[in-house]
């Protein structure tokens, strides 16, 4: 379609691309379809993008205007998104090589995925950019449909042309006996107890209502922008801070970049008891913790900062009992629990006969100077291996990877009564965990295979509750995280629900009537529903006594 600076017969003078003039709707270029239903996005007014010898600034406004290069950008983002899904983003995890990680985890297509860049996907150039792209596209639209709209809206003459009524899905056209003044006084009533806005200028009427919900995709719009600019603010120095690391009981130590100390004042863990647990479960001699929780004491830095040589002035700003969904919040830093570590002193564990039930007795096995030698009522047992960080060597050796207590196994030779002279060779691994994991059980039962079991006594090593074990002084695992951008995202998101809301729930409908003579042409458009919209002219013309069918009044078509 060719668009001209044409002046309508009513005497207005319309702008380059107004389908419809602003004044009294007149339709200006017929085309092959002169019954067809009108097209009245933005009610006919031109827009900047439909400029017939565009420039090259006009150029990149009519790309980012375009609904369609909207959506593929979002597509296009969204599909970016989902690939920085497969694995884990380098984000998540600490004090870990990610250029080993990936390839020693997931392998060859690891490697390529961390060489692609895709492990940092939504700090990566290109994801910005698109997010900038469409956040540009939104504010351009937005620009580029609300002014025009708002003009259309705001510049409503109440006669309108006959061919902007006759024109419209929803039209009706007949006669009236009775005086034109009276009958839209009568009409202009019922219209107004429908909830309508009723403007009357001479024989002719205007009546509106809900006109405030075509803002509500540009309201929406303007949430959403506001989302994107608090997402790209999270880029800015201070507006984004993650930090992650250990704090030892009774220790304040520094959160790095920021003013404060955070001490661990009393680490708590509870454990699930037996009965607590699914029987599986404690067949497999699991450990679930049932609550962990750091109670926590937050200091600000008053004096003597940074200077590792004197100990910092400190004051208490904050107190809070953290639990995994629990924080501990000041002043938009937030810590939370997300693990803690316990390194072991010493269990208590029994020797026990599986087969009869028959406890023999409890001994103490310390982690550190172990002593070599105990007794358990009438067995001996003697200790000929200790493994702090156990591990199987590449010859079947056992071994110890560490001298930390990350793994802690004893190896035992136990001698008394029914059992071999030189004794039975025991593995017992301090940990509930580990005892699963390395299959303690499993070992053992070749062990005594291969003595020829016959009649032996099945001995275990085991603890009776999680009391037998004893731990040092744990270590509590926080993530101390700032969000600026945070109230930013939640206020963008709050107002583009208003426009979802609004744009959604609420039509905008209008209804032309004019009077020539006894001749009535009415015209009605809606937004949408117009199931809605044409019984609701049909209820109205009805209660003037103006009979009429409502599916007689639509004229079907899909013109917004």
């Amino acid at each position: 379609m060719r668009f001209e600076n044409t002046k309508c017969e009513c005497g207005h003078q319309n702008a380059v691309g107004t389908v419809l003039c602003e004044a009294c709707g007149k339709p200006l270029f017929e085309g092959d379809e002169v019954d067809s239903v009108l097209e009245m996005r933005y009610d006919g007014v031109a827009r900047k993008s439909q400029k017939a010898s565009p420039s090259w600034i006009d150029r990149i406004w009519n790309f980012f205007s375009s609904v369609k290069v909207a959506v593929i950008l979002i597509v296009i983002t969204l599909i970016g998104a989902s690939l920085g899904t497969i694995y884990p983003q380098e984000s998540s995890f600490l004090s870990i090589d990610p250029t080993q990680y990936y390839k020693s985890t997931y392998g060859t297509l690891g490697q390529i995925y961390y060489m692609l860049g895709l492990s940092h996907t939504y700090e990566s150039w290109w994801f910005i950019t698109l997010l900038v792209m469409i956040g540009a596209s939104l504010v351009i639209c937005s620009i580029d449909r609300v002014l025009p709209l708002y003009r259309a809206l705001h510049r409503q003459k109440i006669r309108k042309h006959v061919q902007f009524i006759s024109r419209q899905r929803i039209v009706y056209e007949g006669s009236i006996n009775q005086d034109a003044e009276a009958w839209l006084d009568n009409m202009s009533n019922v219209l107004k107890k429908k909830g309508y806005r009723v403007i009357k200028d001479n024989e002719a009427l205007l009546a509106e209502k809900n006109r405030f919900s075509r803002w509500g995709p540009y309201i929406n719009h303007i949430g959403l922008i506001l989302f994107l600019l608090a997402i790209l603010a999270r880029s800015i120095p201070g507006w984004h801070y993650d930090y992650y690391d250990g704090f030892p009981q009774g220790e304040a130590r520094e959160i790095p970049g920021t003013p404060y100390y955070l001490q661990n004042d009393k680490f708590t863990v509870e454990y699930y008891g037996k009965e607590d647990m699914p029987e599986q479960f404690v067949k497999e001699g699991r450990v679930i913790p049932k609550l962990f929780e750091t109670k926590a004491t937050l200091f600000k830095c008053m004096d003597k900062c940074g200077d590792a040589r004197v100990k910092p002035v400190l004051e208490q700003v904050a107190q809070h009992n953290i639990q995994l969904n629990s924080p501990l919040e000041y002043e938009g830093l937030m810590v939370y629990q997300s693990d803690f570590e316990s390194r072991l002193v010493a269990v208590s564990p029994v020797l026990s006969n599986v087969d009869t039930g028959e406890v023999f007795g409890k001994f103490e096995l310390r982690v550190q100077n172990t002593a070599t030698e105990f007794q358990a009522g009438p067995y001996s047992l003697k200790l000929t291996g200790k493994y702090l960080d156990f591990a199987i060597g590449k010859n079947g050796e056992l071994t110890t990877k560490s001298q930390n207590p990350n793994a802690p196994a004893f190896s035992f030779l136990i001698k008394g009564p029914n059992l071999p002279s030189e004794g039975l060779p025991y593995l017992y691994f301090a940990l509930p965990k580990d005892k699963d994991q390395f299959h303690q059980d499993d070992i053992n039962a070749k062990l005594r295979e291969s003595l020829g079991s016959g009649s032996m006594p099945n001995l275990h090593i085991g603890l009776e509750s999680m009391k037998d074990i004893i731990y040092t002084n744990s270590i509590s695992y926080m993530t101390v995280r700032k969000e600026t951008a945070l109230p930013l995202i939640w206020i963008g998101a709050g107002i583009s629900m208003i426009g979802l809301v609004m744009g959604f729930y609420w039509q905008h409908r209008r209804i032309w009537l004019r009077i020539d003579g006894n001749r009535l042409l009415l015209g009605a458009h809606t937004n949408k529903n117009w199931y809605g919209i044409r019984n609701e002219v049909a209820s109205a013309l009805g209660a003037v006594h103006v009979e009429v069918d409502a599916k007689s009044i639509d004229r079907g078509g899909n013109k917004a």
